[in-house]
């Protein structure tokens, strides 16, 4: 892609200013995992006794909305449960990761794929409901951690006016220092992009009056899952 492109030959001009090479090398890694290692964490406040509960709380303090069901195979009875409650279409796009879930036998399209633009507007409103995972939710805020990839793709969770994620609650941490650390054991280094999302998107920008789904969902709901 050109913007992956431009942003590569911006940070190898910036690499040459400094006197490195074009590529990051395995000793500029390994100097900054040991710097990590070594580095001490800042305060912390006490770890929830309840992290499920915790994380419910702060995420319906971000005007997300929460459900919670026994496994997987529940998730597509909750969402059409919660599409019906606001009379929401049964369409929706989905990580390939869902795909397996008994989405038609609950009367919900699914299509696992990132979401369209509308053709006749050209606008990205041609997919009202998107459906994804999540690498792990925050119990200390509310949020939500995304990671880029090919499978994970952020659209479907920014684009969509309903974004519905389904969290694993073994994916609950305790705050963002957690999530940062699980990144870098499970992956061993930050995707291209990482979005932490709190909420529905908002904007206070005209006369200080919040409004919901200015640059991305209008809903988030969360359904947490006992066992993944």
């Amino acid at each position: 892609m050109e913007t992956n492109a431009a942003r590569d030959r911006i940070l190898a001009r910036i690499r040459a200013a400094q006197g490195r090479g074009p590529q990051v090398t395995v000793g500029e890694r390994e100097a900054v995992d040991d710097y990590l290692s070594r580095h001490p964490q800042g305060p912390q406040p006490a770890t929830p006794d309840d992290m499920v509960e915790a994380f419910s709380l702060q995420a319906r303090k971000m005007a997300s909305t929460v459900d919670r069901v026994a496994t997987l195979a529940d998730v597509p009875g909750a969402a059409v449960r919660y599409l019906d409650s606001l009379q929401l279409g049964h369409r929706a796009v989905a990580w390939d990761s869902l795909a397996g879930l008994p989405w038609q036998a609950q009367g919900l399209a699914v299509e696992c794929r990132p979401p369209a633009r509308d053709p006749q507007t050209d606008h990205d409103h041609g997919d009202l409901v998107g459906i994804t995972g999540c690498f792990v939710a925050i119990a200390e805020t509310g949020s939500l951690m995304l990671l880029s990839g090919p499978q994970t793709f952020a659209s479907a969770a920014l684009l969509p006016e309903t974004h519905i994620a389904v969290v694993p609650v073994s994916r609950i941490v305790a705050n963002l220092e957690a999530a940062f650390a699980r990144v870098r054991a499970e992956h061993g280094q930050l995707p291209r992009a990482t979005n932490v999302i709190s909420g529905p998107s908002r904007t206070g920008d005209i006369e200080q009056t919040i409004v919901l789904g200015a640059h991305g969902p209008y809903r988030v709901h969360v359904i947490l899952v006992d066992q993944d």
